[in-house]
Parts: structure tokens; sequence; C-alpha cells
């Protein structure tokens, strides 16, 4: 055997070990994710369709430990397990999908370009901004429109609920940018202020973790 057969494979058992790894962390953090989405917390001035649940912490710090894509996977895993109890015929698993994709996305894209405390601070702050700005569209693109149409729950009904408890609430417009905006900013700021917290005595193993999970060849 040359040694190029012999280096080839012992990269290879490199390979399937690192994916395991990944495998096995990414299963874990989206067992959690799962059983975080079922506690679910109503807010005040929030319509009851509106709860808030933990389970972006995990996949917050997955997409800090293996990387944005594998925060992803778990944040498509998360919603997958969850649609067979679903309320919302899908449409809520959809739209915490596409949104916890932009959230966790783009945190871990930042974090991975400035790894440090500070760094995680500021890919959580801006991640959280673009969340609520990108909710806007998605919920009056996607999400409201889809409640009407599958659920037969028309917009009406939605801001009728809305201003129920929120006085602010007028029409879509004001919908939009008095219950989903300040919704969607209190998850991430919530969610990230703890992992901040966190960060610290987790930040050797989120470190630890993604330079076991990752070839330094291909990163």
């Amino acid at each position: 055997m040359t040694e190029t057969h012999v280096t080839v494979k012992a990269d290879s058992r490199v390979a399937r070990k690192i994916m395991l790894r990944r495998i096995a962390a990414c299963a874990i953090l989206t067992a959690m994710a799962v059983l975080l989405m079922y506690l679910e917390i109503p807010l005040p001035f929030m319509p009851s369709f509106l709860k808030f649940d933990f389970s972006e912490l995990p996949v917050l710090i997955g997409s800090f430990a293996l990387g944005p894509v594998w925060g992803i996977v778990i944040e498509l895993l998360k919603n997958l397990i969850h649609l067979p109890v679903t309320q919302t015929m899908g449409i809520g698993e959809l739209s915490n999908f596409i949104t916890g994709v932009i959230y966790v996305g783009t945190a871990g894209i930042i974090y991975r370009i400035f790894v440090s405390k500070k760094g995680a601070a500021i890919a959580m702050i801006i991640a959280t901004l673009v969340l609520a700005a990108v909710s806007v569209p998605v919920n009056a693109f996607l999400t409201l429109p889809l409640y009407g149409s599958v659920m037969g729950f028309p917009l009406e009904a939605i801001i009728g609920m809305s201003a129920a408890v929120n006085p602010l609430v007028k029409d879509k417009l004001s919908l939009l940018l008095a219950v989903f905006v300040p919704f969607n900013l209190f998850k991430g700021f919530i969610v990230a202020g703890i992992t901040y917290f966190v960060h610290l005595p987790l930040s050797k193993l989120i470190n630890k973790t993604y330079n076991a999970t990752h070839d330094p060849a291909t990163t």
C-alpha cells in the first residue's frame, strides 16, 4: 500500500469521525429545541396566536458551535418534528422556519467572522434586527394570506383579535408594526441575552465543537 493510499484512508476516517460528531451534536440540539418548542408562553399585548418559546436557543448555539448551515438544519428538523402536532396546518411551522433561518443564519455567519464574545453579541444584535425587519414581508405576503386561504382565518379576524389586546392595531400595517415587529424583537433579544450570558462558560465548548466538526483543510 502506497503512502498516498494510507493518507487517503486516514483522511476518510477523519471525515467520517467529523461527520458523526456533527450528526450527534445536531441530534442533541434538535431534541432540545423540540422540547422547548412545547413550552409556549403568552405575552401581554400580543394576540393568543402568538406565543413565545425558547426553541431558538439551542438552534442558535448550534449555529455558533457547528456553523450556520447546521443551525439551519436544526431549525428545519425542529419544525418538521413539530408538524404532526401543529395547530396551524403547518403555516406556523413554515413561518417559524423562515424567520428562524434568518435569525440563526445571520448570527452564525457573522460569528464565524468575529469569533469572540463581543463578536457573538454583535452577531445576535444584527440578527435580531434583521429578524424583526424580515418578519414584516414574511407575515404580510406569506403567513397572513395563508391563514386566510388555508385555515379560513381572515385578516379582519386577526386584526380584531390583535386590537382587543393592543390598541395600537387598527389595520394590516399597524398589525405588522405593532405586533409582529415587537414580538420578534422581544424573541430575538431574549434568546440573544440568554445565549450571551451562557456564552462565556460555553465558548470553549462551542469553539472546541466547531474545530472538532470541521476539517481545517476545508475551512
